[in-house]
């Protein structure tokens, strides 16, 4: 059965893991989280005191870090470990998104990370989210996904998930922190955050889990009928 790579990319907040863990639930497919990669590189060079505008120490560093997505039968989704450690929900502190578009933004970093997230998408049959997925790291991904949504719809989302971790946060945090990331993911230099130009546009201000799940689910039939029947596909999985 031929397999395809399926590249989700889109603003922070909008909901492009959730997404993209569903559509590899439902197909059997890879899910990696780009993002958490990049989160898990910004965890260690915070912990180890890791001056990021030094090239040279930028350098060594990534030559320590090594990178790997376990599944857990648990959570039913691969978990990202850094040098043996599962770092899965540490990575998702306020203090590591803070400064993980800085750290992204980086010349030497991106590259580490790319050329990883590319080894894994060798053999088809994977799901990635993140901000360049569609434009550098799979171009020639068979199916593209940009997601956006309102702006404060936004902002509630994060607050609520934050929220539960730490109830101190403030929703101006999260709006400050969130105004910060866009403008970084859209401005850096170096693979910069926008839409391929034969992605599809995934508004979901208005939409369910559910609702998005499904509209992206006949995107994917789409790709497919030309190999096997959609629906006989969709049962199989």
């Amino acid at each position: 059965m031929k397999k395809i790579v399926i590249a989700i990319d889109g603003w922070s907040s909008c909901g492009k893991s959730t997404l993209a863990k569903q559509l590899a639930k439902e197909l059997g497919y890879l899910y990696v989280d780009s993002g958490a990669m990049y989160r898990a590189i910004t965890l260690y060079f915070l912990r180890n005191h890791v001056d990021w505008t030094d090239k040279k120490e930028v350098k060594k560093a990534l030559k320590e870090i090594v990178l790997e997505f376990i599944y857990n039968d648990n959570t039913q989704s691969g978990e990202i470990f850094m040098n043996g450690e599962n770092v899965e929900y540490v990575i998702r502190d306020l203090v590591i998104a803070e400064k993980v578009s800085e750290i992204a933004a980086i010349k030497e970093i991106r590259e580490f990370a790319v050329a990883q997230q590319q080894k894994l998408g060798a053999k088809k049959g994977i799901i990635m989210d993140g901000r360049d997925i569609g434009t550098v790291v799979f171009p020639k991904a068979e199916l593209k996904i940009f997601m956006t949504a309102d702006n404060a719809v936004r902002v509630e989302r994060r607050f609520k998930e934050l929220y539960e971790k730490n109830p101190n946060v403030s929703i101006e945090e999260v709006k400050d922190n969130l105004e910060m990331r866009d403008y970084i993911d859209s401005h850096r230099e170096v693979s910069p955050l926008k839409k391929a130009k034969d992605a599809i546009i995934l508004d979901n201000t208005h939409l369910t889990e559910k609702e998005q799940l499904q509209q992206a689910l006949e995107w994917v039939k789409a790709r497919l009928l030309n190999t096997r029947s959609a629906t006989d596909f969709l049962r199989s999985v």
